[in-house]
């Protein structure tokens, strides 16, 4: 699936099944939550702590509910998420062309 087809998805999901978006605000902190999801199993997974006794965990699922709602957001404010990551990795490109090969700390 590529991202045009995601967020109409999204939004055929979000007219139908949904009834209608959240506001912005409301999705920018049901994002914010959904971030925190990701976080806390990374911090266990992958970190130092770890998860009560008898907790299950899905990272994909959450990370799938991340691009959910973001999707959600590009969609309310007029965002094409193709455009916007085409132009992200350009600029990311010519930034930081030599920096990264120069950083000692990748090696």
């Amino acid at each position: 699936m590529t991202l045009d087809e995601a967020q109409a998805k999204v939004d055929e999901w979000i007219n139908t099944i949904g009834i209608r978006y959240y506001n912005e605000l409301t999705n920018t902190a049901i994002l914010m939550e959904e971030v925190g999801e990701v976080a806390r199993i990374m911090a266990r997974v992958y970190g130092e702590q770890s998860f009560k006794e008898g907790v299950t965990y899905d990272l994909a699922d959450e990370m799938a509910d991340v691009l959910f709602v973001l999707i959600c957001l590009a969609n309310q404010t007029n965002i094409n998420l193709t455009e916007a990551l085409q132009k992200n990795l350009a600029k990311k490109t010519n930034r930081d062309k030599e920096r990264h090969q120069n950083n000692e700390k990748l090696r």
